[in-house]
């Protein structure tokens, strides 16, 4: 990172023109702002959200002390892209960032930015994964999380600040060494997984993980309490994607998309509060902060403000749908999705001879393989949730009913009582797709590095994007152009 200290005297200049000196000074009503960041943590896999077989009582501690989001969605199942997408409130497709490793492109602006221009100190530890353009826009970094903490205090000073903490937990791979400490006994399987003592060892090994961040979550949140900021900070946890096993992170299913989304802000949001009458976007956090700091984003920002949920979740307006897109990801894809607060619609454009693309962290992982054998030595054994990772031909349009079907087991896109609901998602979803400045599965093209029916990486290689330079507006989608 050493750009970081290259860039920051140009940095700093470019925002003194855009700051005052009045901007410089804390006003009553802006708070320091903390983002937690996990990396691959499942939704269901910290004690608020009903997991009693994992160790997480710091994040639990947010959760009391705040509002709890039931119904979190990430724009996408990838790590760098998401997290491009919740820094710049926009959709991966339209900045373009969509494949994992995808830097962000020169010109895209990010939350950091905006807020130094309202005098904010900013900084980043840990996991980068946004690429120089996006980094360059934080004022600080280090690699550390919870021994860097002190400095990043002591170089904000008197400023409110901006933190984005991105633990490098609970991604793989993890310690295979030694026992984990959490029982594997205890390990949740979900319907998708083939339940054996390799599966419950790695999922024992992935709370162990998870535990580790949130014992660095509680030695934070103490330094913050020594200085006496605790008081004056807005505190948000979330994950980027869904956790690292089969159908879960790198799908649309609820299990790659949906997210914890805890906040904690003393004086504003009420304690224990709980929201789940609608599904909130991710994307949407963004300009959520910027509005908690009294800054407005530019018209590019796609997401919108949820600012008022915070300190009145029983009044506030929900909007009706999130959408989620999946694409390369050692395998390429080229899927979309609407959800509303029941309903699921997953749309996918290509590959459809071809097996679900599993990440290669997975593809190598005790559950991927457990779940293999069992797939090659006794097929007849697989659940109808198993066998969804090797059907072929898939289906192009899949929809869930997500009240009595939490796992997206049931397809029932082709039941022809359901005829109207398809049509009438697929023409919510195909509108989104046109106004966010998508583009179809046969533009920006990338080869696989990972086989689909084994799970494990035959390159350590990122394909070239094929394929990138798309037509003229007027020929997308089929449309005609003037005349």
């Amino acid at each position: 990172m050493d750009h970081f200290r290259a860039t920051l005297l140009s940095l700093l200049a470019l925002t003194a023109g855009a700051s005052t000196l009045g901007a410089l000074q804390r006003p009553p009503d802006r708070p320091n702002i903390v983002v937690y960041v996990a990396d691959d943590l499942g939704w269901r896999d910290t004690g608020v959200y009903g997991n009693a077989a994992v160790r997480t009582p710091n994040i639990d501690r947010i959760a009391r002390s705040g509002l709890t989001v039931r119904y979190a969605f990430v724009t996408s199942p990838q790590c760098s892209p998401s997290r491009i997408s919740i820094l710049s409130g926009r959709y991966p497709h339209t900045t373009r960032t969509e494949d994992l490793h995808t830097p962000t492109p020169t010109g895209v602006r990010i939350l950091p930015s905006y807020l130094q221009s309202a005098g904010y100190f900013t900084g980043m530890m840990a996991k980068t994964h946004l690429g120089p353009n996006a980094e360059r826009q934080f004022q600080w970094y280090s690699p550390e999380t919870v021994a860097a903490l002190p400095a990043f205090l002591d170089s904000a000073g008197t400023r409110p600040f901006f933190l984005w903490v991105a633990f490098h937990e609970p991604h793989r791979p993890y310690d295979t060494t030694a026992a984990p400490s959490h029982a594997p006994e205890r390990s949740v399987v979900t319907p998708y997984l083939v339940d054996t003592r390799a599966t419950r060892t790695d999922i024992a090994r992935y709370y162990d993980a998870v535990a580790a961040m949130d014992r660095k979550i509680g030695e934070m949140t103490a330094e913050l309490e020594r200085r006496g900021l605790a008081g004056k900070t807005l505190v948000v946890f979330l994950s980027d994607n869904g956790a690292p096993f089969p159908r879960e992170k790198g799908t649309l299913y609820d299990s790659g998309t949906r997210e914890p989304l805890l906040f904690s802000w003393p004086g504003v949001v009420q304690p224990a509060a709980v929201y789940d009458r609608a599904p909130v976007g991710l994307v949407d956090l963004m300009p959520t902060l910027l509005e908690v700091a009294g800054v407005a984003p530019d018209s590019l920002v796609q997401g919108r403000s949820f600012r008022s949920l915070l300190a009145a979740p029983e009044s506030y307006t929900p909007q009706e749908y999130v959408f989620t897109e999946r694409n390369w990801h050692d395998c390429d894809e080229h899927q979309r999705a609407v959800r509303d607060g029941r309903w699921k619609l997953i749309r996918t454009d290509a590959y459809t001879d071809l097996p679900l693309c599993t990440a290669a962290d997975i593809g190598t992982s005790p559950s991927f393989q457990a779940l293999r054998q069992r797939a090659a030595s006794a097929p007849a054994r697989l659940t109808a949730a198993q066998r969804r990772l090797f059907e072929v031909p898939r289906a192009r349009l899949e929809l869930y009913d997500l009240e009595r079907d939490p796992w997206e087991v049931h397809n029932l896109a082709g039941d022809p009582a359901q005829a109207a609901r398809v049509r009438q998602m697929a023409e919510v979803l195909q509108e989104w797709m046109e106004r966010t400045d998508d583009f179809p599965a046969a533009w920006r093209v990338r080869d696989d590095n990972t086989d689909r029916i084994t799970g494990l990486p035959f390159s350590n290689r990122i394909p070239p994007l094929r394929d990138s330079i798309p037509p003229p507006p007027d020929v997308r989608w089929g449309t005609k152009g003037p005349g």
